[in-house]
């Protein structure tokens, strides 16, 4: 695809993130946010984003009434006094978690035929799940003073063909950075040029924006410490530090080095997950190393996925830090 120069940001962009669904919501419960992580992981990117001296005070962004309150939290008067805070460029994209996926699963969504009743009843309800996710996401990155927009990609004119992006007007994404804000999209149900609809996750949607606006490195924010041989809940689940892509898109482990280590990770991937689960975030991050440059993928709230977030890591990686690099090698 190619792309018109309107639809590239002026400023380079630092820093594209994945909030993992499993990591921000709690995949077991319906339609349950980890509050908890999520205000975790919006502290971390304010930091992680600011440039120069902190605010003494954060002043929030959301000014709108909170469930269980009887009244608007605003700070609006202290912004009189406070001095014009600068952010670096990022850009979040967030999984869906226990939003959406059942919805999806539910109504065959992912496989096609709004010509059915039931899928297009599903499509319907899965993107009512999804943005209400998207909403709840922005409130709390907003409580932080991080000026943020949602941004769904059906909305936004981000189209399939056989579940690859067939289109997708990153114009309203570059003019949104431009403009200092920080855009966050979402895994969408979107319209398929051949299945009629499918689930477009939000790897996918990070791997087209990497290919596009070229950041400096990407961020992916999970529920476990990185990517294991093995399901991680296993006891002899071995931690892969780092992962080397090659030009042809394969990929190997080099840290640590294992005796018989397949290149097919062990994954596995709930009933109710229509994206790919853990090997598709692989195969979408191997796309993105290819690029030339290093994915992260930490556990969420974590000391590691401060140092993740803050870049600290291309320069060299410490021996204490707990989380799997992916990237290229010729």
């Amino acid at each position: 695809m190619e792309l018109n120069l309107s639809e590239r940001p002026t400023r380079s962009i630092r820093c594209i993130v994945k909030l993992g669904g499993a990591a921000i919501t709690r995949k077991n419960e319906l339609e349950e946010i980890h509050d908890e992580n999520l205000e975790a992981v919006a502290c971390q990117l304010r930091k992680a984003m600011m440039e120069g001296s902190a605010p003494s005070k954060v002043i929030g962004m959301d000014w709108s009434k909170r469930p269980g309150s009887s009244e608007i939290a605003c700070d609006v008067d202290d912004l009189g006094d406070q001095a014009s805070s600068e952010f670096s460029k990022f850009v979040v994209v967030h999984g869906a978690g226990s939003f959406g996926h059942f919805q999806a699963s539910r109504s065959g969504v992912h496989k096609g035929g709004l010509e059915k009743p039931i899928v297009k009843a599903g499509f319907v309800a899965t993107r009512i799940s999804v943005t209400n996710l998207n909403l709840e996401i922005v409130r709390a990155l907003a409580r932080e003073g991080i000026p943020t927009i949602g941004m769904s990609p059906f909305s936004c004119g981000w189209t399939t063909s056989k579940r690859d992006v067939a289109s997708a007007d990153l114009a309203t994404v570059a003019k949104t950075i431009d403009s200092g804000f920080v855009p966050v999209l979402h895994g969408d149900a979107v319209l398929d040029n051949i299945l009629g609809c499918t689930i477009l996750s939000g790897d996918v949607i990070i791997r087209h924006l990497a290919d596009h606006l070229k950041p400096e490195y990407v961020v992916f924010l999970t529920d476990v410490y990185g990517v294991f041989d093995r399901p991680p809940s296993e006891n002899d689940a071995v931690l892969l530090k780092e992962i080397a892509v090659g030009e042809d898109g394969s990929w190997k482990v080099v840290n640590p080095v294992l005796d018989l280590t397949n290149k097919k990770v062990q994954t596995s991937v709930a009933a109710h997950d229509t994206t790919g689960g853990m090997e598709t975030k692989i195969a979408e991050a191997a796309m993105i190393a290819k690029l030339g440059i290093d994915v992260y993928i930490v556990k969420a709230a974590t000391p590691h996925s401060q140092r993740a977030l803050n870049g600290e890591l291309r320069e060299s990686v410490p021996d204490d830090w707990c989380g799997t690099i992916i990237r290229f090698s010729k």
